[in-house]
């Protein structure tokens, strides 16, 4: 008790020391940034008079994301050892696809100078897009670009880094149609790239489809690349929406043949034209290329957005149209019925 005192004196002289040699520090320090402060505006901030509200900068995030290093010579080299590498082992482990309707393609990859093309899918899961990139045949493969959702996967930037680099993804808005993209994807095309754009605008909630959006109408008469419809069968059992894991299945991918606008053809007919080719493949994916082609003449292709009635009464739709096709049957699947007695 006789030494507290001293003790505390001790403490405290310590500490004036200490405080003594960090205001003697940050006075040195402020004395070698003098010079910097007296050069003023460009070399700092300019000063903001009171009473201004200066605008914040605009976010680098969602449709401002800048992807156009994805498309150096760099990032496609290590983007192809992705695609054939790790890409490729996944969907064949996982979705097993069985790839029909190459051979629709084959006029156009016998041209001297192949042109770009946009896929045009259907879309029921994230497996959809590692899926289409290691199926699309040569040369479109290397050169292919991922219309993607600007706030789903340009949202944070370690994760629009990794979309734009291993799926060569492209920032879009699917709620407003932005010019700024649109031009970028018209650009895009004409320096050679093709697109993959799901004109559904999002995956299926349901297992059923939804209704085409125009984009990639709008997108071909712009440019005058053909679209290539294209109907991916079996992702959503193995992954679609609300699944919280993946589950092992059989796929199957159906290219058509590629169509062009017609001259005087309004955007809304021509995406019509490519949502009632999607819906044919469909067909063709359950039943057979002729049987397709006579229910599609006939008018009586099954919509890709399912039956009108809602509830459970479309779910069971949903699983008697399943049962028709290969594809979307999950491997080691097990039904357990309740135990009614």
């Amino acid at each position: 008790m006789k030494n507290s005192a001293p003790t505390r004196l001790h403490s405290l002289g310590q500490l004036r020391r200490v405080v003594k040699v960090g205001d003697a520090a940050s006075g040195a320090v402020r004395t070698a940034l003098r010079p910097i402060r007296a050069l003023g505006f460009p070399y700092r901030k300019p000063m903001v008079p009171k009473g201004v509200v200066v605008p914040a900068d605009p976010s680098k995030l969602g449709a401002n994301f800048e992807t156009g290093w994805a498309r150096s010579s760099a990032a496609k080299a290590a983007r192809a050892v992705v695609t054939n590498g790790p890409m490729r082992a996944f969907v064949k482990v996982v979705a097993s696809p069985q790839v029909v309707g190459l051979d629709r393609l084959a006029d156009l990859q016998r041209l001297e100078e192949t042109p770009p093309v946009i896929f045009a899918p259907n879309h029921h899961s994230h497996v959809d897009t590692p899926l289409i990139i290691t199926v699309v045949p040569e040369p479109w493969r290397s050169t292919l670009v991922v219309a993607a959702a600007a706030d789903y996967f340009f949202d944070k930037r370690g994760k629009g880094v990794l979309a734009a680099l291993t799926l060569n993804a492209f920032p879009i808005d699917r709620e407003v149609t932005s010019r700024k993209s649109s031009d970028e994807l018209r650009r895009l095309i004409e320096d050679g790239w093709s697109v993959v754009i799901y004109p559904e605008g999002g995956r299926s909630p349901d297992g059923w489809g939804q209704e085409f959006k125009g984009g990639a109408a709008y997108l071909a008469n712009r440019t005058g690349a053909a679209v290539v419809p294209v109907f991916i069968d079996g992702t959503g059992s193995i992954y679609g929406k609300g699944m919280k894991r993946l589950k092992r299945g059989t796929t199957k991918v159906i290219f058509g043949t590629p169509l062009s606008p017609i001259e005087g053809e309004s955007t809304r007919r021509f995406n019509a034209r490519i949502e009632a080719a999607v819906a044919a493949l469909g067909d063709e994916a359950l039943t057979d290329f002729w049987t397709s082609r006579q229910r599609a003449a006939q008018g009586k292709s099954t919509k890709l957005t399912g039956p009108e009635y809602n509830g459970w009464r479309r779910q069971w739709a949903l699983a008697d149209h399943r049962k028709l096709g290969r594809a979307g049957v999950r491997r080691r699947q097990t039904r357990r019925w309740p135990d009614l007695g």
